[in-house]
């Protein structure tokens, strides 16, 4: 269990330390709004009215004692800048900000963030990556080059083992999980055998996974011509 500071409760603020708090955390909330804090008062740990871009107030938390503060203030970065600045000053163990743009970011990790996040710009990238390939059902990035992603296999492996197909070797993917419905079969062994309804759960480059779902596309649009073909006298 941590305990973490969340400034700020917009929505991306208040989805964030409400999840904190289901994972069994003590989650203290701040806005300058006092109509919101007396909402969300009683689903948290410790609820505060006030202004964080007064020094006052910052240091009037205690700001040593939480294992995180989250800066999530997303309509004035100027309060933003300040407040993360406030944080180093007051000695915060590890500043996490929220930003909008690449520019924001860049002033706000030279102010003291040590992580910068961008809710709406990885929500808009993963949902982009998502939607774009017929095959592609979840995408959740993990450097600048590879990505998890959650794909069906090609009918043509139902009935064959990841190592009768080669994957790694053929398809140049990292097959992490294979998806059987709600259940979900980690660190798969190599002689599973995979059948119709099975998704797998990949580490691949975007050019790696695109090759394959344009492979399962191509594989779908061969059958539907198949299906299709007159039968003859």
């Amino acid at each position: 269990m941590k305990s973490l500071l969340v400034i700020g409760m917009g929505r991306f603020g208040k989805h964030l330390a409400r999840k904190l708090m289901e994972l069994g955390n003590d989650v203290m909330i701040i806005d300058k709004d006092e109509s919101i804090i007396n909402t969300l008062s009683a689903s948290f740990t410790d609820a505060f009215v006030g202004d964080c871009t007064n020094p006052a107030v910052i240091h009037s938390l205690g700001i040593n004692n939480f294992d995180i503060c989250f800066v999530t203030i997303g309509d004035n970065f100027q309060s933003s800048l300040e407040i993360t600045s406030l944080l180093k000053e007051a000695g915060a163990k590890y500043i996490v900000s929220k930003a909008t743009v690449d520019m924001q970011a860049k002033f706000l990790k030279q102010i003291g963030a040590d992580e910068v996040v961008y809710p709406e710009h990885d929500m808009a990238i993963r949902l982009a990556i998502k939607h774009n390939a017929n095959n592609v059902f979840d995408y959740i990035e993990i450097g600048q080059s590879y990505a998890i992603y959650e794909t069906p296999i090609l009918k043509s492996w139902v009935g064959k083992s990841i190592l009768d197909i080669n994957v790694r070797k053929i398809y140049r993917i990292n097959i992490i999980a294979i998806k059987k419905g709600i259940e979900l079969i980690s660190s798969p062994d190599p002689h599973y055998i995979f059948e119709d309804s099975d998704h797998i759960i990949v580490i691949a480059t975007s050019k790696d996974i695109n090759a394959l779902t344009n492979s399962i596309e191509n594989e779908k649009n061969l059958s539907l011509i198949h299906i299709s073909e007159p039968t003859r006298p």
